[in-house]
């Protein structure tokens, strides 16, 4: 199989990269790296893939070092010509979409950005699996669709009229769009919902790593309703096995369109994971109440008895687990969190 993987500097993304380049299969990647601060995570991300900076161009592969079978390209997704020449000179597979503007707050700052990369680059990529048909198309949406609504259990079913931010109406979109190409062209897609994914080469702006600078810093923690609201909380790896089952699944459908969650089907409390970080660390947090917000559900979880249903899908890793290995990267890399 030759797969293309969009995003590959990112969290998701790098991850992504190394189970498919060390299982044997073809790897191609894309990304852009124009995330500012986020620059040299990135950058240190591609590295352990075996893509040194020093050796990047614009729009030129770079054959990884570390794996045969994985090249890289610099270049943006709203480059519909070099998408066009990419998908018609490599004949690739799978495409697995993780490629994205990422941040709820972000997108208030800076909304043509979001709509340029989440929206025309996702469109650019369902025009390159129109002209070039790949066998699936798996993209990365974000629980961030579910919004405004106040249930907290989350099902694949639930209406999600009531995005609470640009980033989310993004993902709405794009599940939108593939819907559309999947019953007018019958290319099948996949819609990944993942809920808070955390573990080495996170992202500094998600709440875990921000949680774990700040204790390791003895900086304040902001804390809503005295830390009691919960949120659904995965490790990569278990991301990833979510994740990978899919890519790898022919679709069977009569309209090959489907949506599933990955998360780890339970809510931890802020105040449970501030303890094991504590725990982990050694350190101990300061708190700072805050007011809360109306704009979320204070208590939130996946419902994934769709992807345990078709896939044996099943998280492994426990709290305490996946902190001590979060921990333990953090140390080595901290100076890369800004």
């Amino acid at each position: 199989m030759k797969i293309l993987i969009t995003g590959v500097a990112g969290f998701i993304g790098s991850h992504t990269v190394k189970y498919y380049a060390e299982r044997g299969n073809r790897v191609i990647g894309i990304d852009n790296i124009d995330s500012g601060t986020d620059a040299r995570l990135k950058y240190a991300r591609l590295k352990e893939l075996g893509i040194p900076k020093e050796l990047i161009q614009e729009q030129k592969p770079v054959q990884s070092i570390e794996y045969p079978n994985f090249r890289f390209f610099k270049a943006d997704l709203q480059n519909k010509e070099f998408l066009d020449d990419l998908f018609g000179n490599e004949h690739i597979d799978v495409v697995c979409h993780l490629a994205a503007q990422t941040g709820n707050s972000s997108s208030m700052e800076n909304p043509k950005f979001y709509i340029d990369s989440n929206i025309i680059g996702f469109f650019n990529v369902l025009e390159a699996c129109r002209i070039h048909p790949v066998n699936h198309l798996v993209y990365a949406s974000s629980a961030c669709v579910y919004g405004m609504n106040k249930k907290s259990l989350y099902k694949e079913t639930e209406v999600i009229d009531s995005p609470a931010s640009l980033y989310a109406a993004s993902k709405k979109s794009n599940e939108l769009m593939a819907h559309s190409y999947s019953n007018l062209y019958k290319i099948p897609t996949t819609g990944i919902r993942f809920f808070t994914v955390y573990g080495p080469w996170g992202r500094p702006d998600t709440t875990p790593v921000r949680f774990m600078k700040s204790i390791i810093d003895k900086s304040p923690i902001k804390l809503t309703n005295q830390g009691k609201p919960s949120f659904d909380l995965i490790y990569i790896d278990d991301a990833i096995s979510g994740l990978t089952s899919i890519v790898d699944a022919p679709s069977t459908t009569s309209v090959p369109y489907k949506i599933y969650n990955v998360g780890n089907g339970i809510s931890i409390r802020f105040l449970k994971f501030i303890a094991s970080i504590e725990d982990v660390s050694g350190c101990k947090a300061i708190k700072e109440p805050v007011e809360e917000s109306d704009s979320y559900s204070s208590h939130s979880y996946a419902d994934i008895t769709s992807l345990e249903r078709d896939f044996n899908y099943i998280p492994k890793t426990t709290i305490l687990e996946g902190i001590s290995k979060m921990y333990d990267w953090y140390v080595k890399y901290s100076k890369l969190i800004d």
